[in-house]
């Protein structure tokens, strides 16, 4: 099978085409659409930008789409209808800076090729076996049975894929693995996998808890909003684009929410640079000591994502920062969403084949 992989953010399409075979895969086509909508770009849209993918990809036999939020309603990925495509839309006040573009690259997608089938791969699904001692916030418990306020998770995808990829290379069995995993990049995230299934997770209710991102706080005493509404006269709008695209990495360093940029400058003498680093590493550190006793030690701890993969002097200040915990081996393994994607969206076109056949007599 020939599936086009669309992974669509605010202002970017990723796309991919990998042909899916039986025990292999391979990776025809790569590409993306930059600049969606900004002032002078010539691609002013996500259905602009899913057009250039498609005249690039050429014939395919399904489309797999990145849907990052699907509530407590999609405990894995499925075949889009009109079902999932309304339940998709009502996600989208939980991550409004994401849902409504994975929304309109299917649309166009599926406009453009009605025909082919689609599916949504979720970055939520992969936290539905959280038990509720890791996954509830202690409000009444009203706002979790009425509201479905609770921690979802996010990068659910490049988690599982990273895990399955680490018990192959550790050569143990995955139902026996221990594993704490670090997503690096400009989000950021750890997860905490026992079994092949994850127990916890960093991100929360929206991708702002936890870690210092590129441009998002992580982890802040609710409190400071209160402070900053009466105190400072902030209006919630505000405040909501202080905590997501103006804190983080940037936020303390004054300069980048580019990791590169940062340890360069550091480097070179720059304090707040270098503060913006160790707060950053600091945080990390934290959340491993938390997981490593939520599951009791671990088999490994990984690194993946774009800072994960990419920067060792990062790595190795978060892992002086654990050497204590012991026992466990580091390991680097670079994310391919993509594939997983891929993976899952044949998986689905396969079961649905099988089952438009008729019984044999």
């Amino acid at each position: 099978m020939r599936i086009l992989v669309l992974n669509a953010g605010s202002s970017s399409l990723k796309y991919q085409v990998i042909q899916v075979l039986p025990g292999r895969e391979k990776m025809l086509l790569k590409g993306s659409v930059e600049r969606i909508g900004a002032p002078g770009s010539t691609v002013q849209d996500h259905t602009a930008a899913v057009e250039q993918a498609l005249a690039a990809a050429g014939e395919v036999d399904g489309v797999g789409h990145r849907v990052v939020h699907g509530g407590e309603q999609f405990r894995e990925s499925a075949l889009i209808d009109l079902h999932v495509e309304r339940a998709i839309a009502d996600c989208c006040p939980l991550a409004p800076l994401h849902n409504p573009h994975n929304l309109a690259c299917y649309r166009a997608a599926h406009a453009l090729l009605p025909g082919v089938a689609h599916a949504a791969v979720f970055d939520t699904a992969f936290f539905h076996t959280l038990p509720h001692r890791a996954f509830l916030y202690a409000l009444p418990l009203e706002y979790y049975e009425r509201d479905h306020i609770r921690r979802y998770g996010f990068h659910g995808t490049s988690h599982r894929y990273v895990s399955a990829r680490a018990a192959e290379e550790l050569a143990i069995d995955p139902g026996q693995a221990r594993l704490i995993i670090c997503h690096l990049g400009n989000g950021c995230s750890v997860c905490a996998v026992e079994g092949g299934r994850a127990v916890d997770v960093s991100l929360g209710f929206t991708p702002l808890e936890g870690l210092v991102m590129g441009t998002r706080s992580g982890d802040i005493d609710p409190g400071v909003v209160f402070h900053l509404v009466r105190a400072k006269g902030m209006s919630l709008e505000q405040v909501e684009d202080l905590l997501n695209k103006r804190s983080g990495l940037l936020g303390l360093s004054g300069r980048s929410n580019d990791m590169r940029d940062l340890c360069q400058a550091a480097e070179a003498g720059d304090v707040r640079a270098e503060l913006a680093i160790d707060v950053f590493c600091y945080r990390i550190v934290k959340y491993i000591g938390a997981f490593w006793a939520v599951l009791g030690g671990a088999d490994a701890v990984v690194f993946t994502g774009g800072i994960g993969e990419n920067q060792p002097e990062i790595r190795d200040r978060i892992l002086r920062g654990v050497a204590g915990l012991g026992g466990f081996q580091p390991l680097v393994i670079p994310t391919n969403e993509e594939l997983l994607i891929a993976r899952d969206t044949a998986r689905l076109l396969s079961g649905k084949a099988a089952a438009s056949k008729p019984p044999s007599e």
